[in-house]
Formats: C-alpha cells, structure tokens, sequence
C-alpha cells in the first residue's frame, strides 16, 4: 500500500477527550475516528490489525473444535423474556419496537440466540459436545463509555457457546478452552495477561474466569499474592483474616454528640477503627427492599459480593427516608433493637467475630461500646458472610503471604454457565435411555476491539504504538526520503516491488515528505521493520533498517535487504508461537 493513497490523516496533538495511550495513538495514528460517543469507524490500518486478530482467534477456536456461526445482531425479545434476562438486565440492553410493535433488543450477548440455535439443530447425546462461536458486532448501551475501544457501545466480539451432557464433559472442555485463551494472547503479543477467578454476573453459572491484561489506564482491580498462588478479580477476592475474640464487656451506651462517621466516632472515643462497626445501607433497585450491612469500621463493603449474596439485580444506597422506616438513625445506626422482619441484615465475619465494637444506638448523638454480634444481636434472621472488600497486603487465602493490588482491562472470559439456560429455555438432548436432559453450557468471549486497545496500552513508547509483528498493520515500512533525486525513487520503488513479490506486507511512504515529518508518522502507525531509502547511504550501496522501539538503526546492503528483512519478519514471529 502507498501512503500516498492511504486513507486514515496522521493527527500532531492528543484529541482532548482521548485519556488512555491507546485512545490517544489509534486517532493520532489514523487507526479509527469517533462518529458518536462509545460508537467509532475503523479505517483501513485499524481493520488491518482487527483482521488478523480475528484470525488468531479464529485459527484456536477451531483447533479447539469450534464451528463458525452468525447470529443477528438484533433479536426479538422473547427469547430473553424465556431466559428471564429480558427482566433483570438494566438499561444497558437498548429495547425498542420494531414497525409492527414487536418488542426487540440489540443484542449485547448472544447465550438465548444461540440456545435457540442449539435446541432445533442438536437433539441427541450423539452429537454432543459441540461448540459454536462467532464474531459479531454487539451492542450495550454504556452509561459511561472512556477509553476508547477498552469500553465502548457498539464493540466487536468473539463469543463462544459449548453444549455438553454433563459438568465433568464442561469442566474438561473448559481447560481447553482456557488453554486456548493463554494461546491467543500471546500470539496478539500481550506483554502480561493474568487469568484470575471472577464474578459471573448477569451470566450466571458458579465458575467463571477472567484474562486480564496488566494496565494501568485499566478498570479493573485484581488482586493477585506475591508468590503467585492466588489470583482474583477485587469483585470476588477474599484473604485469610484473623478476627480475635477478647473477653466479652458490658454493653453501654456513650453520648457522641454530632459525630457521625467512623473517623469522628473512633476519635471522639480514642479507639480506633478496628474497634467500630459500619451501618451501611442499600435498597434493591427493583423491589425498594432496604439491606443492612454492617462490616467492621476498617473495613469496606464489597457491593458484588452483598449482591451476589442477597440475589439482587441491582442495588442502589437507601435514602434516608427508608433507613428511618426500619427503625434506624442515620449516622447513629445499628442492627440492635430493629424489626428484622422489615430488613435483610448482612453482618462481614469481621464485625460477626470481632469483640466490643462501638456501634450506632439507633438515636441521634449516641452510640454503644461493646456491641458483640451473638450476645447482642443473635443469629436468627441474620446473614452472615464475606462481604467485605480485600486490601492491599491483606495476606493471602492459599499461603498467608501479601495480596497486591494491580490494574487491568478484561481482556477475555470464560464461563461456567451449567443449566442456566438450556433448563430455562428448553434446550434438552436425548440421552441413551431415550430420556430429555437439558444440555450443560459454557461461554467463552474475547473482545476484538479491547484487544486491540489493550496490546497497545502494553505496547507502546512516547512515540506511537510499537506493535508486535503478528497483529501490526503491516510487516514493513518503506520510506523514500528526496524520492527526486537520482536513483532515490526508482529503487525505493523497485525495493517494494521486491518486498511485495517476497510476501511481505509493505506500507510504501512515497509522498516525498521531509524526513522528521515522515518518521513522526512512521512512529504513530508503528509496524515493526522500517527501510529508508535516501541518497547518501545508496551511494554506498546500503539501506538503512530501523526497527521500532529500538534507538539505534543499522545499515544493510542494498542487494540483500529483501532476504535479510524476510528473515528477521520470519524469526520474529516465531517469538509468538
């Protein structure tokens, strides 16, 4: 391709809404523009690099005996009224009617299209297991759409559906789809990818993973030991906390006048946080039901966990108004003397385990110390669980050793979905006994776009996107600087004749730019291998090779640069295999 007719400008400063490096060098870099916000095109160096990314995934799904399929985009609400989603998933499913008042969604995953799939097209224990995947364009409407293609509305995506006849078929299917996974993202080039365990979410099923790539514009937290043993996502991490028992003391109320938050209260005491118990209040965002929970006051409440617990949809914090009505005061609020039977009590074991706590008294300026959750409270009515958010250093669940805490995009994740949908929605097979059973599912997706974006978070300098050779627009750069004079612009033109009949991918810059101009570009596209054809180094029958990210360029001989560069093209993607 010759520059001079590639479509897609070269921008000189940072877009103002562009945050993250990968936003930043995929509009300078003339990979994709915004027509609306979360909602961009792809120009042709960017469908380039999503291309052969597509095929990477393509060429492990199928060698982990996956069939190809595609599904439509736009489905017809039913089929998720049958899943039950169509109910419990908010507002980032866009539903709408179509002309005929028929109620219908843009698709933002795919398990009810392809269940509906599966239940006509498979019917018997013979023809299980099977998998089928696509790459599709969904659709969710984001609230808050940043980063560029790390999280946008309308996204491309791989998504994978395997249908087995038990969980111990799943479960072994499911390594090899994990195994497929480290697969592909090292053959995208990812520099560091983690798989940690995850909250399933709106997915369902018990057993789910995520692969992360290690980035510090990321969103999510993951919480990984130092040796290594423990890897998970925040939303579901947990430590091995030592909560000790130390002799039970009288309950009594104490006056804390205008002090209100565990800060104001420990100090006003002189103990510390350790010492308090935390009110903190929800609503179920459909059903208006307040939750109470209450987590020792060094602690923070993990919202995943208290929903996965409690079985809501969606949870909101409850006004004041709502704590009022369940007997509590605002500021001064605890489980004690209340009407559990108005009320959903969450108690974290640190407040359940821990002794002589200093909680609300229920009534302004007061408070209790030594509030211990058996004597005081009782167990009847009472959830008590892990609620809690973990924190850095907090040792590990395995060995005991420090968790971290580290940044990262979700890059990819695989389910265990087991009857969520197939029992729901009548997807069922013919055992050898002639008996129905409903098929057991994985999902398995990788987001085309993100993966993209997260190579360059990852892979990157002050420059441009250093991309690595598998999935970059283009093998090789050619540069022609003063084309004009003698000998410059026949040989460069020869030179990508040669590349070309040679099998290499070669953006050709033949615009007879001035040089800085040209290599500021070069460095925003990013391909790996750059040739400069220019006067001075022809004369001496050489070709200057720089490649990208590294400082230093060397010379080749003019007669054997289309050998030398196929070979380094050859032995770098062999790094990737």
């Amino acid at each position: 391709m010759r520059m001079s007719k590639l479509v897609g400008r070269r921008l000189k400063e940072d877009p103002k809404d562009a945050k993250t490096v990968s936003h930043q060098y995929l509009l300078r870099g003339g990979y994709m523009r915004m027509v609306s916000t979360g909602i961009y095109s792809i120009l042709p160096l960017g469908y380039r690099v999503i291309n052969k990314i597509e095929t990477i995934i393509r060429e492990e799904m199928n060698a982990a005996a996956g069939q190809e399929v595609l599904m439509p985009v736009v489905l017809p609400a039913e089929l998720w009224e049958e899943s039950g989603r169509y109910q419990t998933v908010g507002s980032e499913l866009l539903r709408f009617k179509d002309r005929n008042e028929k109620a219908m969604l843009l698709g933002m995953t795919h398990e009810e299209a392809v269940v509906h799939m599966a239940r006509t097209e498979v019917t018997s224990y013979k023809q299980l297991p099977v998998m089928l995947y696509q790459i599709q364009t969904k659709y969710r409407d984001e609230a808050r759409a940043r980063g560029g293609l790390i999280r946008c509305r309308e996204f491309t995506m791989k998504d994978g559906y395997s249908f087995h006849t038990n969980q111990a078929d799943l479960e072994q299917y499911y390594e090899v789809m994990h195994q497929a996974y480290v697969n592909i993202f090292r053959r995208l080039g990812m520099t560091d990818v983690v798989s940690i365990e995850s909250n399933s979410g709106m997915m369902g099923g018990k057993v789910s993973h995520e692969f992360i790539a290690i980035a510090d514009c990321g969103e999510d937290t993951i919480i990984i030991s130092e040796d290594g043993s423990y890897r998970a996502n925040r939303e579901v991490a947990t430590a091995d906390w030592k909560f000790e028992k130390a002799p039970v003391q009288e309950l009594e109320k104490v006056h804390t006048p205008g002090k209100k938050t565990i800060e104001e209260v420990a100090s006003f005491l002189n103990a510390a946080a350790e010492n308090t118990g935390k009110a903190v209040f929800y609503q179920n965002a459909q059903s208006g039901q307040v939750i109470f929970a209450l987590i020792r006051g060094d602690f923070e409440v993990n919202e995943i966990k208290l929903q996965n617990l409690t079985k809501t949809p969606e949870l909101k914090f409850a006004d004041d108004e709502s704590i009022r009505k369940i007997g509590c005061e605002p500021g001064y609020a605890s489980p004690l003397n209340i009407d559990k039977q108005k009320v959903v009590i969450v108690v974290d074991r640190s407040a359940a385990e821990s002794a002589n706590l200093i909680v609300g008294a229920n009534e302004p300026d007061y408070h209790y110390r030594n509030f211990n959750f058996e004597r005081d409270l009782g167990t009847d009515g009472i959830l008590v669980a892990d609620i809690a958010t973990v924190r850095d250093g907090d040792p590990a669940p395995t060995t005991g050793s420090p968790l971290r805490l580290s940044r990262g995009i979700e890059v990819g994740n695989i389910f265990q979905l087991g009857t969520r949908y197939s029992a729901a929605m009548n997807c069922n097979y013919l055992d050898p006994n002639g008996k129905s059973q409903p098929m057991v599912m994985g999902c398995y997706g990788i987001g085309v776009g993100r993966a993209m974006a997260s190579v360059i978070e990852q892979c990157n300098d002050e420059y441009g996107p250093v991309w690595p050779i598998t999935i970059a627009p283009y093998e090789v750069q050619l540069c022609s600087l003063d084309p004009k004079k003698p000998g410059v612009g026949e040989t460069a033109d020869r030179l990508y004749a040669d590349l070309t009949a040679a099998g290499l991918e070669v953006l050709y810059d033949d615009r007879g730019e001035k040089a800085g101009f040209m290599f500021n570009d070069a460095d925003l596209i990013g391909i790996p291998f750059r040739l400069i054809v220019g006067a001075r180094n022809l004369a001496e029958g050489k070709i200057e090779l720089k490649i990208r990210g590294e400082k230093e360029s060397t010379l080749l001989d003019a007669a054997e640069a289309v050998a030398t560069i196929r070979r380094m093209v050859t032995g770098e993607y062999a790094k990737y295999q």
